[in-house]
């Protein structure tokens, strides 16, 4: 037999096996790409998700960075108030020291019904309660105000009591107690010093019980009857902040 014709079948063999093994190995480079487009697939699917949750978070803190933003420019605002206080209370003392220093004169046959036009200073019973209040003891100083309150109804400084009242019951969070106390201010003593400092804090305990208009329409009455007070001022802030 000639010898090409003996090599033809190992060379028909040697075919086959090389075309069996490049069909393997396109399997197999196959089979690999398929699994690293899936392994992309569930990576992107995972950056998307984590996306997603770090999307959530962001916008939990958003809404924790307005929270805070809003307490603390309700604790300036407090604060302010508690400096206007003391600064009145200061007042109040130098004003007594001046006329504790000052020689009384005894008016005689006065009539016993006269009354003089305006108390010489705060009573005992009103330092009192203010004084608990300074010391934060707000459910005391409540209870104090209140009883100043019945033993004095016709005080000058009945409209201040109340007002200290309402700011009590603000700062304990009793945000009805407190519009109701600063509403009472404003309705009952409508020509005290007191009054537009008592619309103030209404706006503000209407705003924190998300009565929006309402707190607004205080706020520009506040602008519109008392124009030159430091209420106006903060009244024109928060509208301006809105």
């Amino acid at each position: 037999m000639p010898s090409g014709t003996r090599l033809l079948p190992y060379l028909c063999l040697s075919l086959f096996l090389s075309g069996c093994a490049a069909n393997d190995l396109m399997v197999k480079r196959q089979t690999e790409s398929e699994a690293k487009i899936e392994f992309l697939i569930q990576t992107s699917k995972k950056a998307e998700q984590r996306q997603n949750e770090l999307d959530g978070v962001l916008q939990v803190q958003d809404g924790r960075l307005q929270t805070v933003a809003g307490e603390i420019m309700q604790m300036k605002d407090e604060n302010r108030d508690l400096r206007a206080s003391r600064d009145e209370l200061a007042a109040r003392v130098a004003s007594l020291t001046r006329q504790s220093q000052t020689p009384k004169v005894e008016i005689v046959n006065q009539p016993s019904s006269a009354k003089a036009t305006r108390e010489p200073g705060p009573p005992a019973e009103y330092f009192k309660a203010f004084g608990q209040y300074s010391a934060n003891n707000f459910a005391a100083a409540i209870a104090s105000f209140e009883s100043f309150l019945a033993n004095n109804p016709q005080s000058d400084y009945a409209a201040n009591a109340v007002y200290w009242i309402g700011e009590c019951h603000y700062t304990l969070s009793d945000l009805p107690k407190a519009k109701e106390a600063f509403s009472r201010v404003a309705d009952s003593y409508p020509k005290s010093t007191k009054t537009p400092d008592a619309l103030l804090k209404l706006g503000y305990t209407l705003a924190a019980m998300k009565e929006k208009d309402q707190a607004t329409a205080i706020f520009e009455r506040i602008i519109t009857t008392y124009p030159s007070s430091p209420a106006a001022v903060k009244a024109r802030e928060r509208l301006n902040a809105n």
